[in-house]
C-alpha cells in the first residue's frame, strides 16, 4: 500500500498568505462544471491529458450515515454536540487571532474543549471521535469505482480535504471505514490542518508545489463547489463540482431531518438524523423520469426496505425460540408491497399471500355468541347499517331495524333485535361455518406442521386481525401466531406476540398515533387490485368483492410500486463498509423520519401522483372517499383557525394542508406529535366584538359576540341560532366600511367543532339581505352605517338539533373597528 504523503507547512510569519494569481491560463473547460453521482465512473472521458485525480474526502469519497456531519457528534461518550461545535468554533477564533491561520488540528480543537484534562483524556475522547467517524463512514462506491478506473489508466490519485485531521489520520479512517483496497489506491493526502488553509483560501497552492504534475493535467472533484470548483480552478486545475442530490432530493433530506429533530429530540449517544439511504438516492435519483416511480423509490422504498430487513431478523429469532419453521403470511391487500420487497431481496421459503379481512375476521368471532353484543356496545355511534351489515343480517331485517330512525336509535333497536338468543343463533352458526371456511383458507395455503409458527405480516396498525383470528388459528392448527407490523400501536393490551418494527419499544404513544393518523396514503400505495375478501369456498379459495377503485389509480399505484422495488438493489449497492453496525437500528430511525414526513410534510411532486386517490372503507360498506381535498381543509382553516387541524378527522389532512404554508403545516405536525392540550382560544384569540341581534316571532334579544381571527387574514363570527332558528341581523358596520365575506353557512352545533371528514356535507348556505349595507360584489360589501344590518335567516327546522350560523369575513381597505 502506498503510504501518504506527508508535508510541512511553509514556515510563516504570523500571516496567512492570499492564494496568489494563477501563473498560466486556465486549462479549457470540461464540458460541464458539474456532475451527478452516478456519473462519477465515466467523467475521465470528458478531458484529456488527465494525469492526476484529485479528489476532495467527505461527502465525496467518504459519506456519513447522517444529514449533517455534526450530527455524528451526538455519539461522542465524553462531550455532547454543543461542547464540540463551539469548542471547535472557538479554537478557530483563537488560531486565526494568535497565529493567522484559517485552518486546525483536533488536537487544538480538543484543547479547547478540555482545557483542564489531561493529555491522555484528550488522547482517549479524540480516539472516540475518530472511532465514531469510522462506525458511520462509509466508501460511497461511484467515487471508489473512479478511483480504480484512474489508477487502471496510470494515473495519480490523492485527496486534498479541509479537514481537522492531519493526512496520516485521514487516510487511515479512509482505510478503517472503505477498506484497506480503498486506501491502498490513494497515493498522497492533502489535509487543510497541516498547512492552515483550506481549499478556499489556497491550499492547492501547496499541492501543487508538491505533485509532479501541471495544473492542466489535474482534475479535481468535490461536494462543495466554494471550496472545491472556487478555491481550485483559479490554478488552471480542471475542476467537477459534485452535485450530490437534485434540488427535490436536497428538499425531501433536509425535511426528513426537521422532521427527526421532533420525532427523535436530541438525545444523547444516539447518531442524530441517521439517512442510510442518502447514497442510493444520490445514485439513483436524477435517472427516476417518472414522478411516480421517484415517489416509490425516495418515499416508500427505504421504508419497506428497513422494514423487510427487520422482519428478517425477527424470523430468525422466532425459528432460534420456537426449533420450529417460521411460515410468513402476508395479509392482503395491505401486506402485497411489504411481500413484493421480500421477493425482490432474495430466495423466500414459505411466504404466502393469505387473505383475511376485518370483515371476515370479525364475522368468524361470532361463532361465540358473547362477542355479537359486545360488539355492538363497543361500536356505539357506528352506522346501523354497517353493523348489520357485518352481522350478515338479511336486508329486509336491516330495513326493519334502521329504516327511518337516527343513528342512535336504530343502534338501539339493533342491540335490542341482538338480545334475543332465538335471533343470534343463525348468526352464531354461519360465523361458525365461516371459521371453518377461514382456517380452510389458511392450512390450503400453508400446510403448517403442529408446533409451526405463523408470522402474521401486515403494515398495522392495532393487529386488529390478529386479535380476532389468533386463538382460532392456534387452536385449530396447533401452531403458534406471531404478528409482525410495520406500524404497532395497540389500543388494548391483547398478550398476543404482536411486535412492530416502529412500536412502542422504540417510541411513545403519542408518537405511534401521530404516525397511524394519516395510514390511508400508506395503504392505498401499498395494496393490490384484487377487492377485499368478503367470505371463503368451502375448499378455503377466498371470495372477493368488486374492486371499486379506478383503473387510473391502480396503475399510478403499480407504478409507485415499481419504483419502490427498486430501491431494494440499490439499498446498499452504493456504500462500501469495511465494518457494519447496528443496520436495522439505523434503517429504522430513518425510517421513521422517512414516513413521517411523507404524512405531515408532503412534498408538491408526490400529491401530484395521487391527488385523484380514492380511499375504499372496507367495513361493510362499498364507500369510497377521495384521499384529500385542499378546498375542505381551506374552508375549516377559515371557519377556525389553526384550531381547525387540531381535531379534524379527515383522511390525509396534510395533504389539504400543503399550500397553506410551512408554519401551517409544523404546527399541525407538532400538535399531532405532542399531543398538546390547546383549545381554539389558544390558536387564535378575540379579535373583537359585534352586536347580535336574534329575534323569532315575538322578541328580539341583543347579545355581543366575539369574531376570531382564523387564517389568511379572515376572521369568524360564531351566532348560536338554537334549534328554534332565530333570525340574525349583524351591523357589519360596526366592524369596518368595506367587508370581504368568503362565506356564510349554517351548521349543526356539536359539528361546528367535531371536525368528523363529512360535516362540510350538513352546512347550508345562507343568503343574507340587507338594510343600509350595498353589496358591490357577491362578497364585497360596502357598510358606510355602523347601524347597517346584514339579515340572515338560518334554513327551516328538520329536527331538534341547535344550529350556529358562521359568518367567514375580512376587512378591506383597513382593519376591524
Amino acid at each position: 500500500m502506498n503510504a501518504p504523503f506527508v508535508t510541512a507547512p511553509k514556515p510563516r510569519n504570523g500571516t496567512t498568505t492570499a492564494a496568489p494569481a494563477p501563473t498560466r491560463p486556465p486549462a479549457p473547460a470540461p464540458r460541464r462544471d458539474h456532475c451527478f453521482p452516478h456519473e462519477l465512473p465515466d467523467v475521465l472521458d470528458w478531458f484529456s491529458g488527465i494525469r492526476v485525480l484529485s479528489l476532495d474526502c467527505f461527502d465525496t469519497l467518504l459519506w456519513r450515515d447522517c444529514h449533517a456531519p455534526t450530527d455524528l457528534f451526538a455519539v461522542l461518550p465524553d462531550i455532547n454536540p454543543s461542547q464540540r461545535v463551539h469548542g471547535e468554533h472557538r479554537a478557530r477564533l483563537r488560531a486565526r487571532a494568535g497565529r493567522g491561520v484559517h485552518d486546525i488540528a483536533i488536537d487544538e480543537i480538543y484543547r479547547t474543549i478540555m482545557p483542564r484534562a489531561r493529555d491522555d483524556e484528550r488522547a482517549r475522547a479524540i480516539a472516540a471521535e475518530l472511532d465514531a467517524e469510522a462506525r458511520h463512514c462509509y466508501g460511497f462506491a461511484p467515487t471508489i469505482a473512479l478511483m480504480r478506473e484512474a489508477r487502471r489508466r496510470g494515473m495519480q490519485v490523492i485527496v486534498v480535504s479541509d479537514t481537522y485531521l492531519n493526512p496520516r489520520q485521514l487516510h487511515a479512517l479512509i482505510g478503517r471505514a472503505a477498506g484497506a483496497e480503498v486506501a491502498a489506491l490513494i497515493d498522497r493526502v492533502f489535509a487543510s490542518s497541516i498547512h492552515g488553509l483550506p481549499k478556499s483560501a489556497g491550499l492547492y497552492r501547496e499541492v501543487l508545489a508538491r505533485i509532479k504534475a501541471k495544473p492542466g493535467q489535474i482534475l479535481h472533484i468535490g461536494d462543495n463547489e466554494g471550496a472545491d470548483v472556487g478555491g481550485v480552478r483559479p490554478f488552471g486545475v480542471h475542476t467537477l463540482h459534485l452535485r450530490q442530490f437534485t434540488e427535490r432530493t436536497t428538499q425531501q433530506l433536509r425535511l426528513e431531518g426537521a422532521v427527526a429533530a421532533l420525532i427523535h429530540g436530541h438525545g444523547a449517544r444516539s447518531l442524530q438524523t441517521p439517512q442510510p439511504h442518502r447514497p442510493a438516492l444520490a445514485v439513483e435519483a436524477p435517472r427516476l423520469a417518472s414522478a411516480a416511480h421517484h415517489f416509490g423509490f425516495a418515499a416508500l422504498g427505504p421504508v419497506l426496505f428497513g422494514f423487510d430487513q427487520w422482519l428478517r431478523a425477527e424470523a430468525a429469532a422466532l425459528h432460534a425460540a420456537k426449533g420450529a419453521t417460521v411460515h410468513w403470511l402476508f395479509l392482503m391487500r395491505d401486506g402485497y408491497l411489504p411481500m413484493r420487497m421480500h421477493q425482490v431481496q432474495g430466495p423466500a421459503p414459505s411466504i404466502h399471500a393469505i387473505e383475511i379481512s376485518r370483515l371476515t375476521a370479525t364475522f368468524a368471532t361470532f361463532a361465540q355468541d358473547s362477542t355479537i353484543t359486545r360488539h355492538l356496545e363497543e361500536n356505539r355511534g357506528t352506522d346501523p347499517r354497517i353493523l348489520a351489515s357485518q352481522l350478515r343480517l338479511p336486508p329486509e331485517t336491516i330495513e326493519q331495524l334502521c329504516a327511518g330512525r337516527t343513528h342512535e336509535s336504530g343502534w338501539s333497536a339493533l342491540l335490542e333485535w341482538c338480545r334475543v338468543p332465538a335471533n343470534r343463533r343463525p348468526i352464531v352458526k354461519a360465523a361458525q361455518a365461516l371459521a371453518d371456511r377461514l382456517v380452510e383458507h389458511v392450512r390450503s395455503a400453508v400446510s403448517p406442521a403442529e408446533g409451526d409458527t405463523l408470522m402474521l405480516v401486515d403494515l398495522g396498525y392495532n393487529g386488529s386481525v390478529q386479535s380476532l383470528i389468533d386463538p382460532l388459528l392456534a387452536q385449530s392448527l396447533k401452531v403458534h401466531v406471531a404478528g409482525r407490523y410495520l406500524i404497532l400501536r395497540e389500543i388494548q393490551a391483547s398478550g398476543l406476540d404482536k411486535r412492530g418494527y416502529l412500536g412502542e419499544a422504540h417510541y411513545d404513544h403519542v408518537l405511534l398515533n401521530a404516525m397511524t393518523a394519516n395510514v390511508a396514503l400508506l395503504e392505498q400505495l401499498s395494496t393490490t387490485a384484487l377487492g377485499s375478501v368478503i367470505d371463503y369456498a368451502d375448499d378455503g379459495q377466498p371470495i372477493r368483492s368488486a374492486n371499486d377503485i379506478g383503473k387510473q389509480q391502480s396503475a399510478v399505484r403499480e407504478e409507485v410500486q415499481r419504483g419502490c422495488l427498486a430501491f431494494a438493489h440499490a439499498a446498499t449497492a452504493h456504500v462500501r463498509r469495511a465494518s457494519r453496525g447496528d443496520a436495522i437500528a439505523l434503517w429504522r430511525e430513518a425510517n421513521a423520519a422517512t414516513l413521517m414526513r411523507l404524512m405531515f410534510l408532503p412534498m408538491r411532486e408526490e400529491l401530484d401522483v395521487v391527488k385523484a386517490f380514492e380511499h375504499d372503507v372496507n367495513l361493510g360498506t362499498d364507500e369510497t372517499l377521495a384521499l384529500f381535498d385542499p378546498a375542505i381543509a381551506r374552508e375549516g382553516l377559515l371557519q377556525q383557525g389553526l384550531f381547525y387541524q387540531k381535531g379534524v378527522r379527515r383522511m390525509f389532512l396534510p395533504a389539504e394542508l400543503a399550500e397553506e404554508g410551512l408554519a401551517t403545516r409544523l404546527t399541525h405536525f407538532a400538535t399531532a406529535r405532542f399531543h398538546m392540550p390547546l383549545t381554539s382560544g389558544d390558536f387564535g384569540g378575540e379579535a373583537g366584538r359585534v352586536p347580535v341581534f336574534l329575534s323569532d316571532r315575538h322578541e328580539a334579544t341583543r347579545i355581543e359576540l366575539p369574531y376570531r381571527a382564523t387564517h389568511d387574514g379572515f376572521f369568524a363570527l360564531c351566532i348560536p341560532v338554537g334549534a328554534s332558528r332565530y333570525l340574525a341581523a349583524v351591523p357589519f358596520g360596526a366592524i369596518a366600511p368595506y367587508v370581504e365575506v368568503h362565506s356564510i353557512v349554517a351548521m349543526p352545533a356539536r359539528e361546528y367543532l367535531s371536525n368528523r371528514h363529512d360535516t362540510h356535507k350538513r352546512e347550508t348556505t345562507v343568503v343574507p339581505q340587507f338594510d343600509g349595507i350595498t353589496p358591490l360584489t357577491e362578497r364585497l360589501w360596502h357598510c358606510p352605517d355602523p347601524s347597517g344590518l346584514a339579515l340572515l335567516q338560518p334554513p327551516p327546522a328538520g329536527d331538534d338539533a341547535n344550529l350556529v350560523i358562521v359568518v367567514v369575513f375580512r376587512a378591506v381597505g383597513g382593519g376591524p373597528a
